[in-house]
């Protein structure tokens, strides 16, 4: 019989080769879809096909009784869908597919500060303080390097902080996805989607208005982002937050930007500067700095700590 750990070390291998490969394809969506209607459209064809698996195995959404569980719900698709999808996809028109990607890779580094004030056990010392000052020196530098060749200028900045704060976003719904109260983990996604796609399909239409009829290909990008690294990675992802802890899923930023380099350089012939893998180096040398224990807790037992 297969471990916990073992199926959580599977399941973030997986998470991190599809979402790594995602960025190439909201990269090719946008060539249909405006940015905040891809976002909105991947976001409800995630939540449709989640409703539809929790009917069929006979899960029911929580009671809208509960507002303070249903805040939570709220919150977690805020912050792990509507807002980081919005401002990728939006940042995407200016920079590499592959820079996003490789903008994951300091989750772990927002996600420190916020552990040490909202997880029990996640506290910062030296060490931890030493990583985050690597890494975040790593974050500036990914932000500064010139030469990406999509965009110039202040555009091109602000599609730059566009992707950094979409991870910071992750960080904050990584916490938020472990504080909830008690939920049926397949409810907790297909809410927090349904929730998603209330707030952001509204705004969507009245900003960008209704979208063109986009092309076969178009609706396959939408279709896959919707269903694959939507729906099926969110639920995977709930699934190791609230088995192993935030910090745990946080190892997956150490393959996403590898995915997303190879994808975007395979599929889209994508050219980035020395620097920035100089800065992707900094970042996960920090992130290693900070996961140190954890990290050496791993490899020892072969499965993730509680936390």
């Amino acid at each position: 019989m297969t471990s916990p750990g073992v199926i959580n070390w599977l399941r973030i291998a997986f998470i991190a080769m599809i979402w790594g490969g995602a960025f190439m394809v909201v990269r090719m969506a946008l060539r249909d879809f405006q940015p905040l209607t891809l976002a909105a459209g991947r976001i409800t064809i995630g939540a449709i096909a989640l409703y539809g698996l929790m009917r069929w195995r006979g899960i029911a959404l929580p009671s809208f009784k509960d507002i303070a569980l249903w805040r939570f719900v709220l919150l977690v698709g805020l912050l792990s869908s509507a807002i980081p999808f919005a401002l990728l996809s939006w940042g995407q028109q200016h920079v590499p597919s592959a820079f996003a990607g490789m903008t994951m890779a300091a989750l772990p580094i927002f996600v420190l500060p916020l552990a040490h004030f909202f997880v029990p056990g996640e506290r910062i010392f030296l060490r931890k303080l030493i990583g985050f000052g690597v890494g975040f020196l790593g974050a500036m530098l990914l932000i500064g390097t010139s030469g990406l060749g999509v965009a110039e200028g202040p555009v091109e900045t602000l599609a730059r902080f566009a992707c950094v704060a979409a991870a910071f976003c992750y960080a904050c719904g990584s916490i938020a996805t472990r504080q909830c109260p008690p939920i049926n983990e397949l409810a907790l996604s297909t809410g927090s989607l349904i929730l998603a796609a209330m707030v952001l399909l509204p705004i969507a239409l009245l900003v960008e208005g209704p979208p063109n009829l986009p092309s076969i290909s178009g609706l396959l990008a939408i279709g896959y982002l919707g269903l694959i690294p939507t729906a099926l990675a969110f639920i995977i992802k709930v699934a190791v937050i609230r088995s192993a802890g935030p910090s745990f899923m946080t190892l997956t930023n150490y393959q996403v930007p590898v995915w997303s380099v190879l994808a975007g350089s395979l599929f889209l012939g994508e050219t980035l500067p020395a620097t920035l893998f100089v800065a992707l180096a900094l970042i996960l040398l920090g992130v290693a700095i900070i996961q140190a224990g954890v990290l050496r807790r791993i490899f020892n037992r072969g499965q993730p700590p509680k936390v």
